[in-house]
């Protein structure tokens, strides 16, 4: 009679070995291909999210434009490339003088710009960085220029300039080299409606702005048009720096006429009420003598 364990099996109470240990470089191999296959499965994920935040940056904090024509020359150039702040807008801060602001077409202002053929590949890859907030999209119609004049202002240029806002001259170095601030076109006086500005390009013999549109509100532009401010020059390296606003515009009394009449009424709604309180003090007083 065969003894436990005779035949070549375990003996009671013996662990059985059927299969060998993984070694520890084999256990390092697996996990290195588990950590593989994990990254390129989360990588969609990745993607996804990356492109998602994309675009929420570009439609509510900052889109990058490109500059299409000389237009804001020396200021701009063509093919630059500027930083959108599509933020401030959200919260009602309107455009104001000296801004470079970025805004969609009124209605004509760029009919007679003419339309690029740049091919399906192109055209394809526009539309992937235009998504993104890296490029403007070709079908948005959007222009670029100063703002001069806000809601309530008076702007005006006769003759060889200067410009004025609100009877103060302005002092334009940003202007081209060799222009005139009223370019080949002078007009006003000019009264800007609440709501709307008063926007030129800084090369003003070679800018289709405000004074070329006056047929249309006067010239002006709804501040609800204005996409953003041009905050920053990003591209190329070269030329990186901010679109600070002139100090013209910070002039003494230039927005006096727009600053005043909300203090004034205030005042003048403050005073009946003071008037009466006063009154109501002054019979307390008598009818407890």
């Amino acid at each position: 009679m065969a003894e436990p364990g005779a035949l070549g099996g375990p003996a009671d109470g013996q662990a059985s070995t059927t299969a060998a240990e993984p070694s520890e470089e084999e256990q390092r191999a697996r996990a290195r291909r588990a950590k593989h296959r994990s990254f390129w499965k989360e990588l969609p994920l990745l993607v996804g999210i990356a492109l998602l935040l994309a675009l929420l940056i570009k439609t509510f904090l900052v889109q990058a434009f490109s500059i299409p024509s000389d237009s804001m020359q020396n200021t701009l150039q063509r093919g630059d490339r500027v930083l959108v702040d599509k933020l401030t807008p959200w919260f009602g801060s309107e455009p104001e003088r000296g801004e470079v602001v970025v805004f969609h077409d009124p209605g004509g202002w760029l009919d007679e710009a003419p339309q690029s053929d740049s091919g399906p590949i192109a055209e394809g890859m526009q539309k992937v960085l235009s998504f993104i907030g890296l490029m403007p999209s070709a079908e948005e119609k959007d222009l670029i220029k100063r703002v001069i004049a806000v809601g309530g202002d008076t702007v005006e240029c006769k003759n060889d300039g200067p410009v004025k806002v609100n009877g103060k001259a302005l002092d334009e170095p940003y202007i081209f080299p060799g222009d005139t601030p009223c370019g080949d076109k002078e007009f006003g006086p000019i009264h800007v409606p609440e709501g709307r500005i008063w926007v030129m390009g800084d090369h003003r013999q070679d800018s289709l702005d405000s004074r070329y549109h006056q047929n249309l509100d006067n010239g002006t532009v709804s501040n609800d048009e204005v996409v953003g401010r041009a905050i920053v020059k990003a591209w190329p390296i070269n030329r990186w720096g901010t679109l600070p606003v002139p100090d013209t515009f910070d002039q003494p009394g230039l927005s006096a006429a727009a600053s005043m009449t909300p203090t004034i009424a205030g005042f003048a709604g403050a005073l009946p009420l003071v008037l009466w309180r006063r009154r109501r003090l002054i019979k307390k007083a008598e009818l407890k003598s």
